[in-house]
This record gives C-alpha cells, sequence and structure tokens, in this order.
C-alpha cells in the first residue's frame, strides 16, 4: 500500500544513504555511548497497567487509515509484557539550545503547514509501562530551512528571537504529550527532521524548565513522498538550496519507526491543510 493524493494512509519507507559535505553539519558521532532506546510507531496498548511499545522493525509494515485507527501489526501486539524494540539514540546536531520554553504550541509566526505531533513515552526499566512527567522537547527549522538562535546557517536573513519552533510538554500519567509545531523546511546535506530530547526529572519555572537529566536524544523523519509535495508548496518553495532526500540522509538508518519515522494522518485533502503525526518513544531510565 503507498501513501495516496490525500495522504491519508501512509507506508514507512526504509532508506539509507550518505551525508554530504556541508560546515557544521549533523554528523553522527561514533564515539557515543549507544544508549539502549525504543522507539515505536503507532499507539501503545495498555494491558494490566503495563504498555507495550509498537513493535518495528525493517520488515514491518505501519499504516494509519483514513479515520486515524492505527492499522499495522505492531499495534496488535497485546499480551507480552515488556516486549521493546531496541536501537540506539542518534546524535543531537549542532542546533540544540538549553532552556526550552515549556508550551504545547512552537510555531509562534513562523508560516507553514500544521503538525500535531503526538508522543507516547514508554520506560524499559519499568516493563515499557508509560512514563509520566518526562519532558519530551523538540526543535528543527522553519520553511527556509532556518533554526532559531542560528538564523543564516542556510543562507536566508530573517528576524532571530532564539525560540521559534522550540519547545516541550510534560507527559501525562498515559506516558503521553501533544505539541503542535509546522512541516519543517529542508538544508543542505540533511533530510528533512525533527530534533528531540525527553528529559526526567526537571523542575519547572513559569515558563521553562531547570535541573533534570536526559535520557533520550533522538530524531524524528517524514514520509519521502509527502515531503517531496510539501517542500514544493508555498512558503516552502522559496527556499531554493538544494534538499536531502530520506534515502541519502546520513542518520536515517533504515529502520521505519524504530528510526524515527512518525506515523502520518491527513487532516484534510492536501498537504496545506496539515497532519498528525505519532511516535511512540521508549527510554531505558535505569
Amino acid at each position: 500500500m503507498t501513501g495516496n493524493t490525500e495522504h491519508n494512509e501512509i507506508i514507512d519507507h526504509h532508506d539509507n544513504g550518505d551525508e554530504g559535505a556541508r560546515p557544521g553539519r549533523h554528523r553522527l558521532d561514533t564515539s557515543m555511548k549507544r544508549r539502549r532506546v525504543l522507539i515505536g510507531g503507532g499507539a501503545v496498548a495498555a494491558a494490566g497497567g503495563l504498555a507495550l511499545a509498537g513493535l518495528a522493525s525493517a520488515d514491518t509494515t505501519t499504516a494509519t487509515s483514513e479515520s486515524g485507527t492505527d492499522t499495522s501489526a505492531a499495534a496488535d501486539a497485546s499480551t507480552a509484557t515488556g516486549v521493546c524494540t531496541l536501537n540506539a539514540e542518534v546524535t543531537e546536531g549542532p542546533y540544540s539550545l538549553d532552556g526550552a520554553l515549556v508550551r504545547t504550541d512552537i510555531r509562534e509566526d513562523k508560516e507553514g503547514f500544521e503538525v500535531q505531533y503526538t508522543f507516547t513515552v514508554v520506560d524499559q526499566a519499568n516493563d515499557c509501562a508509560p512514563l509520566a512527567d518526562a519532558l519530551v522537547e523538540i526543535w528543527h527549522c522553519d520553511a527556509l530551512g532556518e533554526y532559531s538562535g542560528f538564523v543564516g546557517g542556510n543562507g536566508h536573513q530573517e528576524e532571530d528571537n532564539g525560540t521559534f519552533l522550540r519547545g516541550g510538554q510534560l507527559t501525562d500519567s498515559d506516558g503521553q504529550c501533544s505539541i503542535t509545531s509546522i512541516w519543517p523546511g529542508h538544508y543542505v546535506s540533511r533530510a528533512v527532521h525533527v530534533h528531540m530530547r525527553v528529559h526526567t526529572d526537571v523542575t519547572l519555572t513559569d515558563d521553562s524548565y531547570t535541573g533534570g537529566d536526559v535520557i533520550h536524544t533522538g530524531q524524528l523523519f517524514f514520509d519521502q513522498d509527502i515531503n517531496t509535495e510539501v517542500q514544493a508548496t508555498s512558503p516552502y518553495a522559496a527556499n531554493t538550496t538544494r534538499e536531502t532526500l530520506l534515502s541519502a540522509d546520513s542518520i536515517y538508518d533504515d529502520g521505519g519507526a524504530s528510526s524515527g519515522l512518525l506515523t502520518l494522518t491527513a487532516l484534510g485533502s492536501g498537504v496545506s491543510d496539515g497532519y498528525k503525526a505519532t511516535l511512540t518513544v521508549g527510554v531505558d531510565s535505569a
């Protein structure tokens, strides 16, 4: 099954490739300690107080129906306790900043197609049970490929307040949180992506946080067919820098949801109407 013109059903694509040369590029640090984490697509099934992560591998197809219901075999895993799909975390890249704002909408005044993220965090150290009160932080570039705090890196001049398209939200008792943003743009050497960190034991301030530990660092990716259509549409089309396809990205490692490929559900009949994007993110808090 492949995505149709309305993009109501999305299939995971499994690609790999090389990173183009670019100063300050996101490079995978091969000396980085490989933390065992779980990343799965779709919904988390709760049974007996425990949550099971969707099983995902390079041979697993994850699809979402027009109603938004996860129809993958992964979501049907029903009775096994603590079954986890494990993989390594990846580099946070050169555009991270400390002290993200804790908020549900990180768009500010940035133009782009709406993306409604829902993340479910589960803990391998606790039989994959939902992890409450974890801060899920994301950040990404705008439609022109520029990051707040680093504007100009992709050749465009615009106001830089250091906060646009950055922020996080605490998970609830079900391990879930939602963040609204826009579909990212692109820049040379990397496929379109979003950065993620999961923190525990943070102390909230008026609008941000202090302290805590980072227990997962990852990146999120998008279906290539949909992304191609997005990048060809205004305001993204104004970005004329060369785009790197998912199949040529140095970080996405061919593993579908287990490598951060989001499950997408269209909010309307065209890409400009936006998407829901879901992912189950497992961490080892031990």
